[in-house]
């Protein structure tokens, strides 16, 4: 058994050290956007493989006989391309999927579809937004510059940020419901945007919005591609010792 994971999340880095614990032989594959990824107890990979074809001649050359999806929630493209890529090869796949976030009494959240919407649903008068999407999809805001906005990223931007009136808050989580109450509070934000990954490890900053009657723009999760998943990462070390005793 060899195993492809497509990682760059908590989860995929918990699977990882499973399949290392369990002597499962495998090579971890980051997308590449973070300057500095978390050390894995399996060989990386960094980069894309070149769409659908490319990630089936890396699969093939490499003799992966499973993958595992365990990409951001919102990593579409890649999902999409491993699905492609495994029906090519015949290579069994599954997927860890985050369970959605849902509001609870107390949330005042819109949802919206996409970035695009989520930025015309800001208020037209000034306000303080803490900006929870990473620095991949900033441009649409850049319509709204009357703003102040908060950005917590993984790595300090090599580039300048099309926002003209923006704080940058470098931090990897997981994070704290103490530490997002303190950081909403510090800087006196009056609305959040957060895309709905699910997971615990960014959750808190929807606890403290709660707690501070703050409402969130949620950007709704793209449809997934048709594939196994599972939400556990009990579940994949289970399908991979049943696939190995069939000998898949």
């Amino acid at each position: 058994m060899r195993v492809l994971l497509l990682g760059g999340t908590t989860e995929a880095s918990q699977i990882g050290r499973e399949l290392a614990a369990a002597g499962i032989a495998g090579v971890y594959s980051y997308a590449g956007r973070t300057a500095t990824p978390v050390a894995q107890p399996l060989p990386t990979r960094v980069g894309g493989f070149g769409g659908v074809d490319g990630l089936a001649e890396y699969i093939k050359q490499e003799r992966m006989t499973h993958v595992i999806d365990a990409t951001h929630p919102f990593a579409s493209q890649i999902s999409g391309n491993a699905v492609e890529a495994c029906a090519k090869t015949a290579t069994p796949l599954i997927a860890y999927l985050r369970e959605l976030w849902a509001a609870v009494p107390g949330d005042k959240w819109q949802h919206v579809a996409d970035v695009e919407d989520a930025a015309a649903a800001l208020p037209n008068q000034p306000a303080r937004i803490f900006l929870a999407i990473g620095r991949q999809h900033l441009n649409p805001f850049a319509a709204k510059p009357q703003h102040f906005y908060l950005l917590r990223l993984v790595d300090t931007p090599d580039r300048a940020l099309p926002l003209p009136d923006t704080e940058i808050v470098v931090a990897r989580g997981p994070f704290t419901i103490e530490g997002d109450l303190a950081l909403l509070r510090d800087h006196r934000i009056t609305h959040v945007v957060a895309r709905n990954a699910g997971g615990e490890g960014a959750k808190a900053k929807l606890d403290a919005a709660r707690m501070l009657g703050l409402p969130v723009v949620m950007i709704d999760r793209p449809s997934p591609p048709e594939r196994r998943t599972v939400q556990s990462v009990d579940e994949i070390m289970r399908w991979l010792t049943h696939s190995a005793c069939l000998g898949v």
